[in-house]
């Protein structure tokens, strides 16, 4: 390594950069939540343009991600991102700019291909940035970074809102973009994987698949379950996504390769992944719009009303990411996906139309622990459960998992928010609602029970063992 690289590759400055970065990429999924209501007075439209909002930005997040981190392997994750930064932040100055609901999604649509490129490639540039010995405690510190800014969207979001205008959620990421594009350029030290052609065709199916049940459960209550797009949608998604899953098992160069899902200890973070990010985005995207509408909090109120649920991560997250050091991460991951679902399940049961803050209090502090002690761990889990080669191909994995988790999330709880509620009246805001809070609350259980059967540290570790093992074996073999 040159010295020019090495002084670029400091451990501090790329903990600075990516965590910032993160920070930028995670907020935007929730950060319109508490704007949501402003913007549906200002540009108009129904539920299912207010949950295109949200989508727009997840759904391309996801689908893109593992493309993405395949792009920084391929032509240097420096490079890419600093291009997915720079789409970042053009993106959010266009959704700033938006005259209409349908340019604010498809800014939003594009905000998300920015963030696929540059999300993913944080973590690989963290790792090959820090020592071994400290990735726990630098995992923890990034962890919180993200948990907190996946958080604190809703009072980001409610106090730019309130206190200047809704689009300043979106001018929020223009100077910070434009401050680390020039550090990330100088300070960050270039690296590359393993250099293997790009899967087009597992892109093409993979995205196509998951728009088509997206949009299907987005369209299901306004144009019925029944009606031809729907239907089309839903079926047309599913077979596509069987399709990405056959092709990915015989591909000589899949976006993700099936094989990893063999390691118990990768397929089961992956799968609480997805279900954590289910139950918690579709419950806050509710939530937020519950406390204003409902409760008649201004969006600064209610984004300080979550506060017990959204300071979490930045007062536990730490402590989990050195807690998995030295126990392990499948006992404290599981825990904080038990205390979430608690939380979610108690919140269903105080909920009313006038419930006292102090009656919903216990839940959001038990939600936002359990989620502080989800997302450091959880990274942790997945950087050591495949080989050092394979690490920016199960980083793209995991956050695309978990952004596919949050799509559906915001899909399904408002699809039986519709069913069962609407927005004509308070009460039947809450009829929708109690129904979705329950099922995210089981939802996210279920994610617990998938985080138990990772295995534990020792077998995990003999099992990467053995993995790095295999090559080296299999060339002596020849």
């Amino acid at each position: 390594m040159s010295q020019q690289t090495a002084r670029r590759g400091g451990a501090a400055w790329a903990l600075v950069i990516t965590s910032v970065a993160g920070f930028m990429a995670a907020l935007d999924n929730l950060v319109v939540t508490t704007a949501l209501p402003s913007i549906r007075e200002d540009l108009g439209g129904g539920l299912h343009d207010l949950e295109w909002t949200v989508s727009a930005y997840t759904l391309t997040f996801a689908v893109l991600l593992m493309f993405g981190a395949a792009l920084g392997d391929r032509f240097g994750r420096r490079r890419l991102f600093i291009a997915g930064l720079a789409v970042f932040t053009g993106a959010s100055a266009a959704a700033a700019m938006a005259p209409g609901i349908d340019s604010l999604i498809a800014a939003r649509a594009v905000q998300g291909v920015g963030a696929a490129v540059m999300m993913p490639l944080t973590l690989t540039l963290l790792t090959a940035a820090v020592p071994a010995a400290k990735r726990g405690m630098a995992y923890g510190i990034w962890g919180a970074v993200n948990g907190l800014a996946v958080a604190s969207g809703p009072l980001v979001g409610g106090t730019l809102t309130e206190h200047i205008s809704w689009q300043w959620i979106f001018w929020l990421n223009v100077p910070l973009g434009l401050a680390l594009l020039p550090l990330a350029r100088l300070r960050l030290a270039e690296s590359h994987g393993t250099g293997a052609p790009l899967d087009v065709p597992g892109t093409l199916l993979a995205s196509g698949g998951l728009f088509g049940i997206v949009y299907g459960l987005v369209r299901g209550p306004a144009d019925g379950w029944t009606s031809s797009l729907v239907l089309t949608g839903l079926f047309a998604g599913g077979a596509l996504l069987v399709g990405f899953i056959l092709y990915s098992t015989r591909a000589k160069n899949p976006m993700l390769p099936m094989r990893l899902f063999r390691s118990r200890a990768f397929a089961g973070i992956n799968a609480a992944s997805l279900l954590m990010f289910l139950g918690m985005f579709g419950s806050i995207f509710l939530l937020s719009q519950y406390m204003q509408g409902v409760l008649g909090y201004s969006p600064t109120e209610a984004g300080l009303r979550m506060l017990p649920w959204t300071g979490m991560p930045m007062l536990v997250a730490p402590i989990a990411g050195i807690l998995a050091d030295r126990i392990g991460g499948r006992p404290v991951v599981a825990t904080g996906l038990f205390l979430q679902a608690l939380g979610l399940g108690y919140m269903a049961v105080v909920a009313t139309t006038d419930a006292s803050y102090v009656s919903q209090l216990p839940a959001l502090i038990v939600s936002g622990v359990g989620m502080a002690l989800f997302f450091a761990p959880a990274s942790h889990l997945v950087m050591s459960s495949v080989r050092p080669s394979e690490q920016g191909i199960a980083s793209g994995s995991n956050n695309a998992l978990r952004e596919v988790g949050g799509a559906l999330g915001i899909a399904v709880m408002g699809s039986i928010f519709a069913a069962q509620g609407g927005y004509e009246t308070g009460q039947t805001f809450v009829d929708g609602m109690r129904p979705a809070l329950v099922t995210g609350s089981a939802v996210v259980a279920l994610a617990g029970i998938a985080a138990l059967l990772i295995p534990t540290r020792r077998r995990t570790e003999q099992q990467q063992d053995r993995a790095e093992a295999a090559p080296v074996l299999e060339t002596a073999a020849h």
